[in-house]
């Protein structure tokens, strides 16, 4: 009998500690027995929703917030990064940008079957191979990667339906008491925050299924 298992996942493209949660979540979800099946359903979340329309230089924000060199502060998201096998320089990414875009392909890519593995590239695609993905050119190659045409992808990035869904359903998750990101909810049951270590997850997912009580 196949057992099912919805996990709910909030992140933003230009959130580094998301990237390395969701590959710790995939690494989790890999190692479940045959009979589980699993719907990932990726949901839209601003990181820094005053983020201009050109981007800032991350860097210059971080010396101003915390009065610290940037990689002092990026060292810590790099080794757990490596720890998982991603190879992370975030000094090579420069600047961050508006993801509405972003989030308006991977919400409608949930019927195409590919909104998990769409999240996960353009994430990818900015961190690990230094992409602009705020160029909309850059972004539709991505979509089509992933279930969309070039052209339908351009289409859903000027649609101001679409994105006016999108940045009313980001908004309405910090509303409901996500502080931040990576969030993931389990069924619905109970709820992980941040970028846990791999055991971490593994535990989350034998709960969830019901291999491993709950924590009283």
């Amino acid at each position: 009998m196949t057992r099912k298992l919805k996990i709910d996942v909030f992140t933003d493209t230009v959130c580094p500690w998301c990237l390395i949660g969701s590959v710790r979540l995939d690494k989790a979800v890999a190692k479940l027995p045959a009979d589980v099946t699993v719907d990932i359903e990726n949901h839209p979340f601003y990181l820094d929703p005053n983020t201009p329309p050109e981007g800032y230089d991350v860097g210059e924000m971080l010396r101003t917030k915390y009065g610290r060199e940037p990689k002092e502060i990026w060292a810590r998201a790099e080794a757990e990064a490596k720890k998982s096998g991603i190879d992370l320089e975030l000094s090579k990414q420069p600047r961050s940008y508006r993801t509405r875009k972003d989030h308006t392909l991977v919400r409608l890519a949930r019927a195409k079957g590919t909104q998990h593995a769409l999240a996960n590239a353009i994430a990818a695609a900015y961190f690990l191979d230094h992409k602009t993905t705020a160029d909309d050119e850059v972004l539709a190659d991505i979509a089509a990667q992933h279930g969309y045409s070039r052209a339908e992808a351009l289409q859903v990035m000027h649609d101001p339906e679409a994105l006016a869904e999108t940045h009313d359903i980001a908004t309405a998750a910090a509303g409901q008491g996500i502080q931040g990101v990576p969030f993931f909810i389990f069924d619905g049951k109970f709820a992980l925050s941040g970028a846990q270590p791999e055991e971490v997850f593994d535990r989350a997912l034998r709960i969830a299924i019901g291999d491993e009580p709950m924590p009283s």
